[in-house]
């Protein structure tokens, strides 16, 4: 057994060996990580992940081309492929029905699949999310074009956090490892080539699909986030009619790091309202 808490359990999804978190029990909900280079599921949700336990089953997945999940030889990175691969992480799990958090990049993810199979997801979760095409802000763009050094992994850290003293030269160091294990950077440099203003709008779902979803949403954004801009989630706001939007004050692009308490309350919440 791994004594890596980034490496969970195992399960082949869609043909897929993925890497993944399960934990607590009753209603499912899934959460889908973002994009940042080294990331994993663990990273993004280990302070969310056992708050939420205490009152749902989380299920946290490495999506195809991040962290600890198998990187097929061959495999397009897209939406279809995103999408499909969290449809077959449902499927051998026999579960029919979720709710889902995505963050950023798996919030257009999370968009994405409640469009195309609203029947498999219950409520939904967007935080600093992606979905919308928006004029790449000079944050995404030194992202998603990381070329792999500490110094750089933690120039990158410092752009996600308001709170600066989040990030430090260890964290910078693990994320940086991470980002250099074997495929990783080779999988990343494909996802989000120059010029990235196209993958913002690759990872875009029409309007008119957005301002149909079923669902009940809450929409979560920073208000100095650096990465996706604050307007985007008032466009989500707009959109989705069905919505509450809550932005949090002195926070960057990590809400459920800077604001954990408060962000895994109303989360909470929101799921169990479903339930009441």
């Amino acid at each position: 057994m791994s004594t890596n808490p980034e490496v969970g359990k195992s399960i082949s999804a869609n043909g897929i060996q993925t890497n993944y978190h399960d934990q607590g029990s009753g209603t499912p909900v899934v959460l889908i990580h973002g994009s940042g280079p080294g990331v994993t599921a663990w990273a993004n949700w280990r302070l969310t992940i056992p708050a939420l336990a205490s009152r749902f089953r989380v299920l946290a997945p490495d999506m195809v081309g991040f962290g600890y999940t198998e990187r097929p030889q061959g495999v397009h990175y897209n939406m279809d492929t995103w999408v499909s691969h969290v449809l077959g992480f449902l499927d051998a799990l026999e579960i029919d029905k979720a709710h889902v958090i995505g963050n950023s990049f798996g919030g257009a993810l999370a968009l994405a699949l409640a469009i195309r199979a609203p029947q498999r997801v219950g409520r939904l979760v967007l935080m600093g999310s992606a979905g919308l095409s928006f004029p790449i802000t000079e944050g995404l763009d030194r992202v998603w074009g990381y070329t792999p050094s500490q110094d750089a992994m933690r120039q990158m850290l410092d752009i996600f956090a308001y709170d600066r003293s989040l990030v430090n030269d260890e964290l910078a160091r693990m994320r940086y490892e991470a980002s250099i294990r074997p495929g990783c950077q080779e999988a990343y440099s494909q996802m989000f080539p120059a010029p990235r203003q196209r993958s913002v709008d690759l990872l875009a779902s029409p309007e008119s699909s957005i301002s149909a979803l079923p669902q009940q949403a809450l929409i979560i954004h920073g208000r100095e986030d650096r990465v996706i801009p604050l307007s985007s989630s008032y466009r989500l706001f707009e959109l989705i009619q069905k919505s509450q939007l809550h932005v949090f004050g002195q926070c960057g692009h990590w809400t459920q790091i800077e604001h954990t308490a408060r962000f895994n309350r109303l989360v909470s919440d929101f799921f169990a309202e479903d339930e009441a």
